[in-house]
């Protein structure tokens, strides 16, 4: 516990710091790859702290790698500071209001990861610095996860080539080793092009865009029927052609997510969803353009550095929320779908056994560290961390953040990853990565066994979901 009591305490004494880089981060609520303001909050925490920092890597102005210490091992922590469009709402407010979603906000708690991760990386140094530990700690600015995937972009680039150990961490409603699989995801635009005509007058003289759209849709949801049953695939329009229904629409276009459980399944449904779409343009006599966007890797936990990661987190134990904290998780809860709490109970059930989601079920706030087990479970998300999973092995945890039964992406968690609920989790993920790191730093053995599994699992090679030609789309 000697240990566990000096990281603490190392964290305590720079969290107003990393905290107020967050709040910052929370305040300018920048998309991805816009992330400008963000970054420079977090940068100049790091600079500060006497970390060497590489800025605009990957070909993404806001990404950076910041480094202190030399050589071997090379422990990374991810930091992420984007956030959701639409989604503004104000910190530490459980009243909806209408008259503010319309701009963008942190409704995934990004602002919540990359202070942690930052406070964790000045807590490792200053560690390494008092007892003489050799080594680099590196956190990596992580840009683009909601819409871009940086990560992807930066594990293209070699950026985690090295690391001997990846850790990560991420916002939630319950503590938790992240130990299921994410699914692989491409992203791309169908750009239809037609020929514009009087839809009454002239109507067999055009040409509609819009109809090769809807009819790719439809084609796809016919696909639905006979692809994997954890695989998804989900669109939004982007240009409609215009809003005038007397005319031909002789341009429109159409956003989709296309997603599997590995990424070689990934690529050929993905193949399947250009037929489709080569298919509507036929139909319609018109002319297609695929533009993919950007992609990711499915997640592929470590068992060795989860197990390591948990065990931390016990030591360090879950996060204690004050009264007043417990007070506001109680107001966010009146506002709750009922049918959002129905399916989070089932969700707890199925990832942490039936006595779990019991326990818990009336909880607000969870303080408790779940039980960690391997899981062979594929979760309905992706995440750009599964880049770096097939580069270095990589852990992640679950820290509440938020009232139990919150779901993602909504104005209830914008609004308490800008309170103290989501700081109070904040501080204890700095603590838990900075103890699982400096473990990692001094247990080589441990590292060697992390590879081999890792090995085992990936192949121990990168192969990056998109071709050389995409660029992250600034």
């Amino acid at each position: 516990m000697e240990m566990v009591n000096e990281i603490k305490k190392l964290v305590d004494a720079k969290k107003e710091a990393f905290l107020h880089a967050g709040d910052l981060v929370w305040e300018y609520a920048e998309i991805g790859f816009k992330e400008f303001q963000s970054a420079k909050a977090l940068t100049d925490v790091l600079k500060a702290e006497g970390f060497a920092v590489e800025e605009g890597v990957a070909g993404i102005p806001t990404a950076f790698v910041a480094s202190w210490g030399e050589g071997k091992p090379i422990i990374g922590l991810l930091g992420e500071y984007d956030a959701l469009p639409a989604l503004k709402h104000a910190a530490g407010d459980p009243v909806e209001s209408s008259e503010i979603v319309s701009e963008n906000g942190h409704g995934c708690g990004h602002n919540l990861l990359g202070a942690g991760a930052l406070g964790a990386a000045v807590a490792v140094k200053d560690y390494m610095q008092a007892h003489g530990l050799k080594g680099t700690i590196r956190y990596y600015g992580c840009p683009g996860e909601e819409f871009g995937s940086g990560k992807m972009f930066m594990a293209r680039a070699g950026l985690f080539d090295d690391l001997d150990a990846a850790f990560t961490w991420h916002g939630g409603a319950y503590n938790a080793i992240t130990a299921d699989h994410s699914l692989a995801n491409l992203c791309a635009y169908f750009k239809f092009k037609g020929r514009t005509s009087h839809a009454a007058g002239s109507p067999h003289l055009g040409r509609s865009a819009l109809d090769a759209c809807e009819l790719m849709n439809v084609g796809c949801n016919y696909l639905r029927e006979h692809i994997l049953p954890d695989e998804r695939i989900h669109y939004a329009y982007t240009d409609v052609g215009g809003s005038a229904p007397n005319v031909v629409q002789d341009h429109a276009c159409v956003f989709y997510y296309v997603r599997s459980p590995r990424l070689y399944q990934v690529l050929d449904l993905y193949e399947r969803v250009k037929d489709v779409a080569r298919g509507a343009a036929l139909m319609t006599g018109t002319q297609l353009e695929i533009v993919l966007n950007d992609g990711l890797c499915d997640y592929v936990p470590n068992d060795t550095l989860s197990k390591l990661l948990y065990e931390s987190f016990c030591e360090a134990g879950g996060p204690k929320f004050s009264e007043e904290e417990k007070a506001l998780a109680a107001e966010f809860a009146k506002t709750f779908d009922p049918a959002a709490v129905a399916d989070k109970a089932r969700t707890l059930a199925a990832h942490f056994g039936p006595e779990v989601a019991e326990k818990y079920k009336d909880q607000i706030l969870v303080e408790d560290i779940f039980p960690y087990h391997a899981s062979d479970m594929i979760s309905s998300g992706s995440t750009d961390v599964g880049d770096v999973s097939y580069c270095a092995p990589t852990a992640q945890m679950n820290v509440s953040t938020w009232a139990l039964c919150t779901t993602g992406h909504t104005w209830q968690v914008t609004a308490q990853s800008g309170s103290d609920i989501g700081r109070t989790g904040t501080v204890k993920a700095a603590e838990v990565l900075a103890l699982a790191s400096i473990k990692a730093m001094q247990n080589p053995e441990l590292l060697e066994k992390a590879k081999e599994e890792w090995k085992k699992a990936t192949g121990g090679k990168y192969v990056c979901p998109v071709t050389d030609d995409v660029q992250p789309a600034l």
